[in-house]
């Protein structure tokens, strides 16, 4: 099963007079998992699922991977320029760097934050951030401050005005990598909105940390009907509460 073609457009793109980009952080040299990025799922690279769910959204104009600068993301890279997915590379620890830059490289005015390794991220739930962002005229709009998604389905929506701010901020080590910690930590200098689900679904993991995970999620696609590369999550979660049972 071949998901992403060699030409990547946008599939549905509403007209907004701003300029929104999906920045998908990604490297290979994962500890607990190493290379997961470039693992199939599917029969499909983690890295390629991810980029296909992602560009159902229906106001984002570009998708940009986020990935190192070390040669351990040569593969990634290499298989990107394959894909003509655009591929940002930066310093490998400090991701907040690569934002600022893929903000500046791009125009973006606003970026959107997903994890290469969710391969079940759920495009509506992109496209509700947004829309609550545009509607409410926030800084960052999320759903991981008080969580009730299942994981592997975080969305993190900022305003590009907040990164070019802090031009001399002098950030810690974990605040440097993870992109987000900053802000929250001060999220009474910005306006946050965190949305929830109807029901506590984040018990639910629907993201891939282990190898167990991925032979799990493997045999959950292939109960989805492979015509349609787009599924809810709430799909998604009927399958693994079957397999719990």
């Amino acid at each position: 099963m071949n998901l992403v073609p060699n030409t990547l457009p946008m599939l549905f793109v509403k007209k907004t007079n701003k300029n929104i980009v999906i920045i998908i952080c990604a490297r290979c040299s994962s500890k607990r998992f190493p290379n997961k990025v470039l693992k199939k799922v599917g029969g499909v690279p983690l890295i390629l699922q991810v980029y296909e769910r992602v560009r159902y959204s229906k106001y984002v104009n570009k998708i940009i991977v986020a990935t190192s600068n070390k040669t351990s993301d040569d593969k990634l890279k290499k298989l990107c320029t394959k894909k003509n997915i655009e591929c940002y590379r930066g310093s490998l620890n400090n991701v907040f760097s690569r934002f600022k830059n893929i903000i500046k490289t791009y125009k973006a005015d606003i970026v959107i934050r997903i994890s290469a390794d969710s391969p079940f991220i759920d495009s509506k739930l992109i496209d509700k951030s947004i829309e609550i962002f545009l509607t409410k005229k926030v800084d960052i709009v999320t759903n991981i401050l008080k969580r009730s998604y299942p994981k592997g389905q975080s969305v993190e929506v900022f305003d590009k005005k907040i990164f070019l701010k802090l031009k001399n901020l002098k950030l810690n080590t974990y605040e440097k990598e993870h992109v987000s910690p900053y802000f929250y930590k001060n999220k009474n200098k910005y306006k946050v909105i965190n949305f929830q689900s109807k029901n506590d679904l984040s018990k639910y993991n629907l993201t891939i940390d282990y190898r167990e995970d991925l032979l799990l999620f493997n045999k959950i696609i292939k109960k989805i009907n492979k015509n349609n590369t787009y599924y809810p999550y709430q799909n998604i979660l009927k399958f693994i509460k079957k397999y719990e049972n």
